[in-house]
């Protein structure tokens, strides 16, 4: 597993130096100089509220998170080692297409003997709870702006189908059965199969409904957190202010985890600032904000991974076990 750790170090490599560039590009459209006088006299007292907010949001995704492993069959994963795992996966994140979350399936298996296919099909499904919660908490700006309508409907019509088509029960396992047949596709059979059972068991009504309630809510504390960054920027507080926060931070999230870029890196710092601009916000108080929220919520989610994998190194394979006295 130690091996399997590293690539996927390597891999977030040019993510974290895209991210770099993406925060880069930020200031300069916004003007360096005056970003940077925003930034200045921003209200930092607004700050730890901000980040109690983004605490709050992972707290009720990692109550999800051990939920689903619950549904999965884990059922004695003491809770501390669930909550370091999950938080391990934040960096993740900055993979190309995240497709470094599936090292999640790995830690899973090594802790538990969890089918990696059956531990990805988790990490799966939080990404489509998380999607349908951030799709329905932007409804009402999507009614407000009815040019995002297209995409709106689109990518929920996307997530809804592969709910629905994996609890057709029947048909799904028609399609894997045909599929053991086929040559290059009989040789993953197996992990396809479990990656059904776990898909099949997840997205059931009652566990859907409860995780997409989850994700609101907690999706939601992140709005009313980017909203404090607005406030503290000297905008003038209103509940249309609010609301309009709320949707333009989780349509951009729908947005960047569309594009499949690292992270949503470049696409959802574009959304955001786009979307502040329909406001009437400037562009020098848009690029702050941006700034702001993407270091209060994507980089401190990354920064407290990072953490959790140098406390606990051999939980992650980051290093052999004889290396390690933890």
């Amino acid at each position: 597993m130690k091996s399997q750790s590293n690539q996927i170090l390597r891999k977030m490599i040019p993510g974290i130096i895209f991210g770099f560039l993406v925060l880069l590009a930020i200031l300069l459209v916004g003007d360096l100089k005056q970003v940077g006088r925003n930034i200045y006299e921003f209200d930092w007292m607004m700050m730890p509220a901000v980040l109690a907010l983004t605490l709050f949001n992972y707290t009720l995704r990692f109550v999800k998170w051990h939920y689903y492993l619950n549904l999965v069959g884990i059922k004695n994963l003491p809770v501390l080692t669930s909550l370091k795992l999950f938080i391990g996966g934040f960096p993740l994140a900055v993979t190309p297409g995240k497709v470094g979350e599936v090292l999640k399936g790995v830690w899973l298996n090594k802790q538990t003997g969890l089918p990696v296919a059956r531990g990805v099909s988790v990490v799966v499904a939080e990404r489509i709870s998380d999607g349908l919660a951030v799709l329905f908490l932007s409804l009402a700006g999507v009614v407000v702006y009815p040019q995002f309508w297209p995409a709106f409907i689109l990518v929920l019509v996307g997530l809804l189908s592969i709910v629905v088509v994996s609890q057709i029960r029947p048909a799904a396992l028609w399609i894997l059965d045909k599929g053991a047949n086929i040559r290059f596709i009989k040789k993953i059979m197996h992990n396809l199969r479990e990656f059904y059972e776990g898909s099949y068991i997840l997205f059931n009504a009652r566990a859907t409904l409860t995780a997409v309630s989850l994700g609101f809510v907690s999706w939601l504390g992140e709005g009313i957190g980017f909203f404090l960054i607005l406030k503290g920027l000297g905008l003038e507080v209103n509940f249309n202010l609010l609301a309009f926060a709320v949707f333009v931070l989780s349509f951009s999230t729908v947005v960047g985890a569309a594009s499949a870029l690292p992270g949503g890196l470049g696409a959802a710092e574009a959304s955001i600032a786009g979307m502040l601009g329909l406001y009437g916000i400037s562009p020098s108080i848009a690029s702050s904000a941006t700034l702001l929220i993407r270091l209060a919520t994507l980089w401190f989610g990354v920064f407290l991974g990072l953490l959790t994998w140098a406390m606990s190194p051999r939980l992650f394979g980051l290093v052999e076990e004889k290396d390690d006295p933890d």
